[in-house]
Order: C-alpha cells, then sequence, then structure tokens
C-alpha cells in the first residue's frame, strides 16, 4: 500500500501542476495571478517543495541514470504498443496524461525504491553521515 501511494502522491503532484483540464496551477496562475497574486506564489512554492522532495529521494534513491533507465524503459512500451495498433498518438489529450502517467511512475520508482530493494534483498538503505 506504500508503494501505490507514494506513487498516487507523485501523480497528484503531476496533475495539479499541468493536466489537459482547465483544473491545474499553470492554466489558473495564468488566468489568475495579477488578481490573486499572493496565492499565486504560495500554491507555487507549495509546488516547488513538492517537486524538490521528489526529486531529491528520487536522485537519491536511482540516480540520474536509474531515472534515464526508467523513462527508456516505459517509452519503449508505449512505442511497442503504438508499433501494435493498441495505442494511438493522435490524441493530445491522452498523450498529455500518458506523459504525467509515465513521469508519476518514475517519481514513484524512485520515492518506493528503499522499500521494494529491502523486500527483495532484506538489507536496508541507511543515509550515510558523519558525527
Amino acid at each position: 500500500m506504500g508503494i501505490f501511494l507514494r506513487w498516487l502522491a507523485a501523480f497528484v503532484l503531476l496533475a495539479l501542476t499541468f493536466n489537459p483540464t482547465p483544473w491545474n496551477f499553470v492554466r489558473w496562475a495564468q488566468a489568475n495571478y495579477t488578481a490573486e497574486l499572493p496565492l499565486t506564489v504560495l500554491l507555487g512554492l507549495l509546488l516547488t517543495v513538492g517537486y524538490v522532495f521528489c526529486l531529491h529521494a528520487t536522485l537519491r534513491s536511482i540516480g540520474g541514470f536509474g531515472m534515464l533507465t526508467i523513462a527508456a524503459i516505459f517509452g519503449c512500451t508505449v512505442w511497442v504498443l503504438v508499433d501494435w495498433g493498441v495505442l494511438s498518438l493522435g490524441n493530445t489529450d491522452l498523450n498529455l496524461w500518458l506523459g504525467i502517467l509515465v513521469l508519476s511512475l518514475i517519481l514513484g520508482i524512485g520515492l518506493s525504491w528503499s522499500i521494494v530493494q529491502r523486500r527483495v534483498t532484506g538489507q536496508y538503505d541507511v543515509d550515510e553521515f558523519e558525527e
């Protein structure tokens, strides 16, 4: 359940920032930043904190190469689905949601990597620090 919640948090963060519907921060901020500048800045900072947390945890757990590898795997999966005719890339909204899904899966894997590694290997990850 913890892995699912981490992926869901990443998906919500990305979807709140931008999605093909009118209900996202980017479109709201573009329409309301002059009238609601303090709220726009506050919400933007809260989203930034969410991204910093997720990206920092993901980079520490799987690194940049791991993120690129996972992105390549999902990219090739989409390529295979398009090649087999299961998926069509003609729908812009579907493409945006697919991109949000893939990015959230990358972040979700990064946020959950220590849990998966501990379950598979039985070894705990600990941060190094000096006293």
